[in-house]
């Protein structure tokens, strides 16, 4: 059987920047996710149905969030490898 085997350094010193970006990413692939799962959360944490029951403010938070976690993600990353160049 083939063994692969990959080490992967983590940067001393990632800036702040990466950290929020990373947790924000988090954050909105969460809210992506449960909004897909469970569409009525808006009506039961907040007592108001504003698109009226046609769902398409809970499309509109899954491809928002979505959009916005990949994005910050990619931020991540680029923050990430340049702490890694930086470092040596």
């Amino acid at each position: 059987m083939l063994q692969v085997r990959v080490e992967v350094r983590m940067p001393r010193l990632l800036p702040r920047r990466f950290w929020l970006e990373l947790i924000f990413a988090a954050m909105a692939g969460i809210l992506a996710v449960l909004t897909l799962i469970t569409r009525e959360w808006i009506e039961i944490i907040f007592g108001v149905d504003p698109d009226h029951g046609d769902g398409s403010l809970e499309w509109f938070i899954v491809l928002g969030s979505a959009l916005i976690a990949v994005s910050l993600s990619v931020r991540a990353r680029i923050d990430w490898r340049r702490a890694r160049v930086a470092e040596g």
